[in-house]
């Protein structure tokens, strides 16, 4: 195993659907422009997200079920959504165990995230995050996949053991899909991915996740600003 999206998904994981297409539609009449209906685009002001991702942890369940982040992201509705977790243990490989200075082979509870436009098809994202296993099994819900979409992400889910988020690290590059990738999020060959590796550390300075998130390049906005100290006069 491997701690890049690419080979997770080529080699070691697949989606409950081989490809979003052929996932059952529910209510959505099977017409031709609900197949061919455009690929909602999608923008993420990470430096708003995080601090709304944060301040949703405070809400009530109703508060926090109210809107998602895909939601945020694209104005589409909940009701507009297909949303897929799968959940497994692995041990950290030598990247991994890197990103959250810990000893290689320390067990991991890996969740593979991806959510879809019933309209479209098409993945919006697809998200490899890492948390280590032992703080997850402090509270046994957060080792099941059955309570995905849980209300409030994955900063709640680290509140119920009392951990508070300090700062999240992403790191942003552009390269060529996978074979995989190029499927579960409908683009051609040539079209590009935006590979985020986001890396969240908590209050006492430990990294707590470790999330690998692709998107597609052709679609997809990602945008970031940086408070500047004053300078003293």
């Amino acid at each position: 195993m491997t701690g890049t999206v690419s080979q997770v998904i080529a080699r070691n994981r697949h989606p409950r659907y081989s490809r979003p297409d052929q996932q059952p539609r529910g209510e959505l009449p099977d017409t031709a422009d609900n197949r061919e209906a455009a690929p909602p685009r999608v923008r993420r002001d990470n430096t708003e997200r995080y601090q709304w991702e944060k301040d949703r942890v405070l809400l009530d369940e109703a508060g926090r079920r109210r809107v998602g982040g895909t939601e945020h992201d694209t104005g589409l509705r909940t009701s507009d959504l297909r949303f897929h977790a799968e959940y497994d243990r692995v041990d950290a490989d030598a990247d991994l165990a890197a990103a959250f200075e810990l000893p290689v082979g320390t067990p991991l509870l890996r969740r593979i995230y991806w959510t879809s436009s019933r309209a479209r098809g098409a993945a919006l994202s697809v998200s490899h995050s890492y948390l280590p296993y032992e703080l997850a099994s402090a509270n046994l819900a957060l080792l099941d996949a059955d309570n995905e979409p849980w209300p409030g992400g994955t900063q709640h889910q680290l509140s119920t053991v009392d951990v508070e988020l300090d700062r999240i690290v992403d790191r942003v590059h552009a390269r060529p899909p996978s074979r995989d990738e190029a499927d579960l999020l409908d683009l051609a060959p040539d079209d590009p991915v935006l590979a985020v590796r986001k890396t969240s550390i908590d209050t006492t300075g430990r990294v707590v996740e470790v999330a690998d998130i692709v998107f597609p390049g052709d679609r997809t906005e990602l945008a970031y600003a940086t408070a500047l100290k004053r300078w003293r006069r």
